[in-house]
C-alpha cells in the first residue's frame, strides 16, 4: 500500500496564512429572528372605503310642484307677468281668486297706490284692491268683496316684488250667477284675461 505523500512546508504555510487571514474577520452575526409582532392588518385596495360602506343618503323630496296657471296676462311693464292659478266659486256666493305676479324686470314692481281701486285708494294702499271680474254676457262687473271697513277682502301691504321674484296673491269677489261658466279677469296695469273657467 501507497503511503500518502506528506504535504509540503510551503503548502503548509500557506494553509495556516488562510486560517490566521479568515480568522481576523468578524463573524457574521447570525440572522436575528423575527420577533412577534401584532399581525399587521391587510393591505387596503387605494380607493376602497376604510369602514363599512353605509347607504347613500336619500336625495331629497322634489319641491311640490306648482299649481299649472289657468290664464296669463303680461304686464305694461316688459318682464313682468300675472299666472291665474284658480278661479272658483267658494262658500258665501263668493268667488276665490288666486294668482302670482312674477317679475323677470330689470327693477322692483311696487305696490303702494299701483294697483288700488281709485275710490279706495287709502283703504287699499299696499293692496290689489282694483282687480275686478267682467261678465261679458251680462254686461256686469265684479268688485272684489269689502269688509264692514271698506277694506278689501285680499291681499293687503303686499312688499315690493324684487327683480328675479314671485309674489301669490288673493282676493274674493261676489259671485256672478250659476250659468255663467267663464268670465273675463282685469288687473290694474295687466292685459285683459277673457274666457277664464269659473269652476266649482
Amino acid at each position: 500500500m501507497k503511503r500518502p505523500t506528506p504535504a509540503s512546508p510551503m503548502v503548509l504555510l500557506l494553509v495556516a496564512i488562510a486560517y490566521i487571514g479568515c480568522s481576523g474577520q468578524d463573524p457574521a452575526p447570525p440572522p436575528a429572528s423575527p420577533k412577534a409582532s401584532p399581525r399587521a392588518p391587510a393591505s387596503i385596495p387605494v380607493g376602497a372605503p376604510t369602514t363599512a360602506a353605509s347607504p347613500a343618503p336619500a336625495p331629497p323630496p322634489p319641491a311640490a310642484a306648482r299649481a299649472a296657471a289657468i290664464a296669463t296676462a303680461d304686464g305694461e311693464t316688459s318682464g313682468v307677468r300675472a299666472e291665474v292659478t284658480e278661479l272658483r266659486r267658494a262658500s258665501g256666493g263668493t268667488v276665490s281668486l288666486k294668482f302670482a305676479m312674477i317679475n323677470d324686470s330689470e327693477g322692483a314692481v311696487s305696490f303702494g297706490y299701483t294697483f288700488v281701486d281709485s275710490g279706495h285708494g287709502v283703504a287699499d294702499y299696499g293692496g290689489i284692491g282694483g282687480i275686478h271680474l267682467i261678465d261679458p254676457v251680462g254686461r256686469k262687473k265684479y268688485f272684489v268683496a269689502r269688509d264692514s271697513e271698506s277694506k278689501c277682502v285680499c291681499s293687503q301691504k303686499v312688499a315690493d316684488i324684487p327683480k328675479g321674484g314671485r309674489a301669490n296673491l288673493w282676493a274674493k269677489f261676489p259671485a256672478p250667477p250659476d250659468d255663467v261658466p267663464r268670465i273675463s279677469i282685469v288687473i290694474p296695469h295687466f292685459s285683459p284675461m277673457d274666457d277664464v273657467p269659473l269652476s266649482r
